[in-house]
């Protein structure tokens, strides 16, 4: 089973003038069940359009879109919101933790609306900053963490409800080279030891060696 298969996708925004922007191209990508792939491409190519709509966010114009056997193609936007709770983790460039919450509350304010609630979510929880080397900080705030620990949350959070599908949006960019390697260490550890696959939305091509392999986007065209 594959964790992404994505079939002449297009997408296209009508502009107030009635013309036309395609910000994705018919692409075509299929990612293996526990594939690392990293997505390089300028700024405006189309890389958090795919991602967007690889995450169920956004909506294919035209083509097919499968994540984990399950076609999403013609999801309702209640389905498509059940979808991204139940089989996709995201992890944001400006990391967006609650910043009142504590490490251990950030990771639980997900599950409310996932498959686990009380206990059973509070040693999920537990066990991922466990394995995550945050249990010394589980009632830490944000603001208590540095910039790798915050990033490392982020990561914990999105895995919380066993994703097939984890995607990350320039995971290293705020971070200098030696954080920015921990990190991506950390990502490919954590998603080789469960078998779960991963986007790696990227301009930095210092880390694509954490990859599986790279995929170029330009102007919504993926490379052949």
């Amino acid at each position: 089973m594959n964790a992404l298969e994505l079939t002449d996708v297009r997408k296209v925004y009508t502009m107030g003038d009635d013309s036309e922007v395609v910000a994705l191209d018919r692409a075509s990508l299929t990612i293996g069940s526990d594939e690392i792939v990293a997505l390089v491409g300028p700024s405006g190519s189309g890389k958090t359009t795919l991602c967007s709509i690889a995450g169920g966010i956004l909506r294919a114009t035209e083509g097919r879109v499968v994540v984990a056997d399950e076609d999403i193609s013609a999801y309702s936007e209640k389905e498509l919101t059940r979808f991204r709770q139940r089989m996709v983790g995201f992890v944001f460039q400006s990391v967006n933790l609650v910043p009142f919450l504590t490490a251990r509350e950030n990771l639980l304010v997900v599950d409310e609306l996932g498959q686990r609630r009380g206990k059973a979510a509070q040693q999920r929880a537990d066990e991922l900053l466990e394995e995550l080397g945050l249990a010394d900080r589980a009632k830490n705030l944000p603001s208590q963490l540095s910039g790798g620990q915050r990033q490392r949350v982020a990561i914990g959070r999105a895995l919380m409800n066993d994703p097939k599908l984890v995607l990350f949006d320039e995971p290293t960019s705020a971070l200098d080279t030696k954080l920015g390697e921990q990190v991506m260490d950390l990502i490919r550890t954590e998603m080789k030891r469960r078998g779960t696959a991963a986007i790696v939305v990227t301009h930095d091509e210092r880390i694509l060696h954490y990859c599986d392999r790279s995929v170029h986007i330009t102007d919504g065209v993926l490379a052949a």
